[in-house]
């Protein structure tokens, strides 16, 4: 479902209901490219077997993006070009100026742009208004925006920011690396390393023990770690960067519960986002801990104190065990470094 993760604070109201999120984002619903379009973007069903622009699972809000463009390579329009303006050369006897250049220029691009073909991307992300957070699936920056970007103009009013806690992403990332993380969190095998007065000297790390002694020192030495892969659990696999971003996310029990749900497609996505959902919960929940809050705890506290939800119990194996709960707000502690 979401193999990276970028997380954006919400600061502003999300919509109540399935069916009111829903209406909001036909607003701004997939229109395929025009003959005439490079580009065209909007949010469409997140699954075939659903009729609406989201799926709302245990408080958990699915969506997703399409972007379409149209496939014209610079090459063949300078090509194309090229021919016309051998054409012109051969008829007047003379070089075409600067404004018949661009005029011959847009017409052979209009000519040939809906020839071209059509190329489909796909942005999901997961809602979870509870956290007053918005998980984008995406590692880039610019599907981000342009997703965050869709929304508001669906919604009509969006604040988001990216998630911030008290402590730097790089503190919980130190600490893991020496040994010294908090319980919920283990090292993984991927590390990445930059010199903070050379940012062109980098060292990296795949499948490797990095308990090692000569990894160690590198940290030692002075080096800064920008992206550590670690585990969550049982329930969840990631490289996390400096920024809060996570990347090649994996959740063991996915597929368990995939095969759980039989051949019920909708069911199977169902039990994905209830088994996403909870498991993003679990994890910003141990970020707050160990990282002194955020302020999109801040800005949902009396709503998280009042209003009920559906909470994952149970197991990654068993991840449709939903039960309504007075959800607790934890104490926050800051991470002590050493």
């Amino acid at each position: 479902m979401l193999r990276s993760v970028r997380f954006y604070s919400i600061a502003s109201p999300w919509p109540e209901s399935e069916a009111e999120l829903s209406e909001k984002l036909a607003g701004a619903a997939f229109a395929p490219c025009t003959a005439f379009a490079e580009r065209s973007s909007g949010f469409e069903p997140p699954n075939a077997e659903v009729t609406s622009l989201t799926r709302r699972v245990g408080g958990v809000d699915l969506l997703r993006l399409r972007t379409q463009t149209r496939l014209l390579p610079a090459a063949a329009l300078n090509d194309a070009l090229e021919a016309r303006l051998a054409e012109y050369r051969e008829r007047m006897q003379q070089e075409p100026p600067r404004r018949v250049k661009r005029q011959l220029k847009e017409q052979t691009r209009d000519e040939l742009l809906p020839k071209a073909l059509l190329k489909s991307q796909r942005t999901t992300a997961i809602a979870v208004p509870t956290e007053r957070v918005l998980a984008v699936g995406t590692a880039s920056q610019t599907r981000a925006d342009e997703f965050i970007q869709r929304l508001r103009d669906a919604l009509g009013r969006l604040e988001v920011h990216p998630l911030e806690f008290k402590l730097p992403y790089a503190e919980l990332m130190t600490q893991l690396f020496k040994g010294r993380g908090p319980r919920e969190f283990v090292i993984g095998k991927d590390c990445r390393m930059r010199d903070p007065g050379d940012s062109a000297s980098t060292v990296r790390w795949q499948n490797v023990d990095l308990g090692e002694a000569s990894v160690q020192q590198c940290l030692r030495d002075g080096m800064q770690v920008t992206h550590l892969g670690f585990e969550f659990g049982n329930a969840l696999k990631a490289v996390l960067d400096t920024d809060g971003v996570l990347s090649k996310l994996e959740l063991p029990g996915l597929k368990e519960a995939a095969e759980d749900e039989g051949d019920d497609a909708l069911s199977r996505l169902d039990a994905e986002i209830a088994l996403f959902g909870g498991t993003l919960r679990s994890l910003l929940g141990a970020l707050r801990r160990t990282l002194g809050g955020s302020d999109a705890v801040a800005a949902a506290g009396a709503q998280v104190r009042t209003a009920p939800t559906l909470t994952v119990v149970g197991t990654a194996n068993d991840p449709k065990r939903l039960r309504e709960t007075e959800p607790v707000v934890e104490e926050e502690a800051a991470f002590a470094a050493d």
